[in-house]
């Protein structure tokens, strides 16, 4: 439909569904191994330990290769980046099914991993570029929100198509739908929003005032300012806390139902997704407070802190009622609560760490990412071998696995005292980053909706 010259296009509302489609592709590709991580266990003979060596191998590469992939964003555009990284997550994502052992397991999700790496810092630059800072929490929201409706449909649908096909066929058919998402935003994505043919000069021009401009760049990023900037260093250690607490249930909790309550692999599916739609509802309510909190009465700097550690603490508290439920579904639902507040936050940390990263954010971002890639290695470990030294220690069920939840509520409370924690510092701004301010002052302009 034409569109009146004095009215804005709306092309960047299109792009919300291709990058939603981007981050559902990827959660259902990589919550997918979760789910059949029994079955590759039984086929293949590998121990608990062996196993969170192939969701290490993914981790760690995605950790390798996550800044070096974002800072080439920076450098070419998003539109080859991310076209070539979703190219690259789905061909190993289809040949997760031809391994037939250990190393051949762990040196395909090795690659994996190697491919997924820059996903989400090329997309905060996308967002940088194509959206007013007045539009990104909603936005960031809705992308986040898709990444965990993927995560959400990968334990349902895994668990049906191994359980009529076998999980080899269930890898080559998640990797097609890959393949047809990169063909697609290639042929209609563009790194210039006023290049795009959707866009008029009136869209176009909201988006300058909005976001700035930000071209490809080549200059060097200031690692000595950035070491001596504590938001970089606290916002990582939030992205390991939030990813040690994510991946035990993106990689070991249908495999802990099955284990420790002696659940169906078709049952487990169902609340490993319940568990993950918690998530999806957090996500999708937190970009709404993180515009919100642009607007709230206390200055926002104060106000995201007051919120990111209220809602660590909700999820504390859901977590320790919920390890003491004896029913499953009724454990399953009140950990879905204490996902949901964990991931309430995520939007607001986007919004944090755009902000801080400044005309650097492909990299930058990159850099706070990998931080928590700490976090999802440390967690796809300690499962393994925790469950395995039960064993060996004579225990079995619940009381093999369940103690297990005590360090992730004590990362949970590290998580609230980090977000207490955050003060904003400009990166390039001429002071010393540890100089004593009022976040007023970032506070005033960030609630005008101005990024700084």
């Amino acid at each position: 439909m034409s569109q009146p010259a004095d009215r804005p296009t709306r092309a960047r509302f299109v792009l919300v569904l291709w990058l939603c489609g981007l981050a559902g592709v990827l959660y259902l590709d990589r919550l997918a191994m979760g789910q059949a991580a029994p079955a590759i266990q039984a086929e293949l003979g590998l121990s608990n330990t062996g196993l969170s060596y192939a969701h290490i191998a993914f981790t760690l590469a995605y950790g390798l290769f996550e800044i070096p992939t974002g800072r080439l964003g920076d450098r070419v555009g998003a539109r080859r980046v991310l076209t070539r990284i979703v190219l690259w997550w789905s061909l190993f994502t289809a040949l997760t099914g031809v391994a037939f052992g250990l190393i051949s397991l762990v040196v395909i999700r090795f690659l994996f991993g190697a491919g997924e790496a820059g996903a989400f810092p090329n997309t905060a630059r996308v967002l940088s570029r194509w959206f007013p800072v007045t539009e990104r929490g909603r936005v960031q929201g809705l992308l986040l929100a898709a990444a965990q409706l993927g995560g959400v449909a990968a334990p349902v649908a895994a668990a049906y198509v191994i359980e009529h096909a076998g999980w080899r066929t269930t890898f080559a058919l998640f990797g097609l739908v890959g393949i047809a998402w990169a063909a697609g935003f290639w042929w209609w994505f563009r790194d210039e929003p006023a290049t795009h043919p959707s866009i008029n000069a009136v869209e176009a021009a909201l988006i300058r005032a909005g976001a700035g401009e930000q071209p490809a760049h080549t200059d060097p990023i200031p690692w000595r300012a950035v070491a001596r900037t504590p938001g970089f260093w606290i916002l990582g250690l939030l992205m390991t806390c939030s990813a040690f607490n994510a991946y035990l249930y993106y990689s070991w909790f249908p495999k802990y139902l099955q284990a420790a309550h002696n659940l169906s692999n078709e049952r487990s599916g169902w609340l490993g997704s319940l568990v993950l739609a918690g998530g999806a509802v957090g996500v999708l309510a937190g970009g709404v407070v993180a515009d919100w909190l642009l607007r709230a009465a206390l200055p926002v700097v104060w106000a995201r802190r007051l919120f990111g550690a209220t809602a660590y603490l909700a999820a504390t508290a859901c977590l320790v009622v919920a390890v003491r439920s004896e029913d499953p579904s009724a454990l399953a639902a009140l950990i879905a609560l204490a996902n949901l507040a964990v991931h309430l936050t995520l939007p607001t940390w986007w919004s944090c760490a755009i902000e801080q990263s400044g005309r650097h954010v492909g990299a930058l971002f990159g850099l706070m990412n990998t931080m928590g890639v700490i976090g999802a290695l440390a967690s796809q470990w300690f499962v393994g071998w925790y469950a395995d030294r039960r064993a060996d220690l004579g225990y079995s069920g619940r009381e093999q696995w369940d103690p297990m939840f005590d360090v992730y509520v004590g990362v949970l409370v590290v998580g609230a005292v980090a977000w207490a924690a955050y003060r904003f510092r400009p990166l390039e701004d001429g002071r010393p980053p540890d100089t004593t301010e009022e976040d007023g002052a970032h506070a005033q302009s960030g609630s005008r909706g101005t990024p700084t």
